[in-house]
């Protein structure tokens, strides 16, 4: 009779000896999770790097630090609204910069700082290109991103002799002591970090920013619609991220509180007006039908008001020449 093979040497002998197998699988096993771990510590790194907040570069921080002109930096003042976001609340003047009113936007509220010259709570520890850096790069003295809606995204198309002088302007307004409160932001938006995701989607580099703003009126009036005016903040509606759809860049879109709703100022919007009906609703805050312009806009006519009635003229002649790749 046949002698009966022990079954662990035929185990052995079928290639599957548990004390062979075992130990090949756990190395097997280590090496993959070292594989796993090392691709994600490459992409983290690769994250890191791809959102690092990135200042205006050395040219352009040389450039704009040259002194500015604080009367020019007046109209640029209104121009660009400062004071709708920065007012000290409760509280009718203009040029008290102390902020902290609250902006309510579907991703929590935030409380736009002080931007007065108080040099403990406002901004008067910092250089001009500091100020360029908020302006046209979305980016902190201490080196961090600031969250968009700040609206960054339309002051970088401002020319450098406009920064200088609104940072001069501003420092010739009154230091108002107190610090804002800090924002209230549901995560995972709360991650400043993550800011720099946002930019790469919806700040396209500029190669280089304009000396001066433009002369001819037509140049004149695409420049402070899409620079200091930023009207595509409000005007315009949003993604899931909050960026803004360009194709329908200007057609209307949901104001930031959830309140109301910012109208079309396309061609097709405004149709039924004229550039001089324009012109003079932004200076008076009535409407062709003899309606006022009212909410958020009551501020914008405020502040246009106090600007050039030629800027007024550019602004109404871009609008009413302005058509989108998509109306809704």
């Amino acid at each position: 009779m046949p002698r009966e093979i022990p079954r662990k040497a035929n185990l052995s002998a079928l290639g599957n000896d548990p004390d062979s197998t075992w130990p090949r699988l756990a190395n097997f096993m280590r090496l993959l999770f070292a594989v796993a771990l090392g691709l994600a510590l490459a992409a983290l790194a690769e994250a890191w790097v791809l959102t690092a907040p990135r200042p205006i570069s050395p040219d352009v921080a040389r450039e704009v630090s040259r002194p500015g002109d604080p009367v020019a930096g007046r109209v640029v003042f209104f121009l660009a609204g400062c004071d709708s976001c920065h007012m000290s609340p409760g509280q009718t003047d203009p040029l008290r910069l102390g902020g902290g009113m609250e902006l309510k936007t579907p991703f929590g509220s935030f409380f736009p700082p002080n931007i007065s010259p108080d040099r403990a709570d406002g901004i008067g520890e910092w250089t001009t290109a500091d100020f360029a850096d908020a302006l046209m790069a979305g980016v902190s003295p201490r080196g961090e991103h600031y969250f968009p809606a700040f609206p960054y995204p339309s002051y970088r198309h401002m020319s450098l002799k406009d920064v200088r002088d609104l940072f001069a302007f501003i420092r010739t307004t009154e230091p108002v002591a107190g610090r804002t409160p800090p924002h209230a932001i549901r995560f995972p938006f709360s991650i400043r970090r993550a800011v720099g995701f946002w930019k790469l989607l919806y700040l396209p580099n500029i190669a280089r920013p304009p000396e001066a703003a433009p002369d001819d009126p037509e140049s004149l009036g695409r420049y402070l619609v899409e620079g200091p005016g930023h009207c595509a903040e409000c005007h315009s509606p949003r993604g899931l991220l909050g960026g803004v759809i360009a194709s329908r860049r200007l057609t209307g879109g949901p104001l930031p509180d959830g309140k109301g709703k910012a109208p079309n100022i396309t061609a097709a919007g405004l149709a039924d007006w004229s550039e001089s009906d324009v012109a003079d609703a932004l200076s008076t805050g009535f409407t062709p039908s003899g309606d006022t312009l009212g909410g958020p806009m009551a501020a914008v006519v405020r502040n246009l008001s106090q600007t050039p009635e030629a800027d007024r003229a550019a602004i109404a002649h871009y609008l009413k020449s302005y058509r989108a790749a998509s109306n809704p």
